[in-house]
């Protein structure tokens, strides 16, 4: 995955439902954790971002369940950025540690927002540096 990161994630028995499987909620932590690994690579964490003026509210969210996670499986999560045009669309894939099966792939996408609120309609020029970069 050019630019990308990858983290690696075993599941926690405390993300399994009765049916003894991930619980589909817990795919979008997994993203966040990938996202965040993937921000911070490019000196974009929350407090970076901040310091810069901006803030990145989530806007859209989806994920495709291949299939289910179970308890203590291996897995690694892979983020990119796939769009920083008008917005930050991130790219997500989770596959087995092993294998290589893929179980989920998804996407988020972020606006750009100075502190105080307010929507850009484009993604400012030195976060664009940063994630190109």
């Amino acid at each position: 995955m050019s630019g990308g990161v990858s983290v690696q994630l075993e599941v926690p028995f405390h993300d399994i439902d009765i049916l003894g499987i991930a619980w589909h909620g817990h795919y979008y932590k997994y993203f966040e954790l990938a996202r965040t690994a993937l921000y911070r690579s490019r000196n974009l964490d929350i407090a970076n971002v901040r310091k810069l003026g901006y803030i990145f509210p989530v806007i859209e969210s989806q994920c495709r369940y291949v299939q289910p996670l179970g308890y203590g499986q291996r897995t690694v999560v892979e983020a990119v950025f796939s769009e920083w045009q008008s917005y930050i669309k991130i790219s997500y894939v989770i596959r087995d540690e092993i294998g290589g099966d893929r179980f989920a792939y998804g996407y988020t996408k972020q606006a750009v927002c100075k502190v105080e609120g307010n929507l850009l309609l484009n993604v400012p020029d030195e976060v664009v540096d940063a994630i190109s970069g």
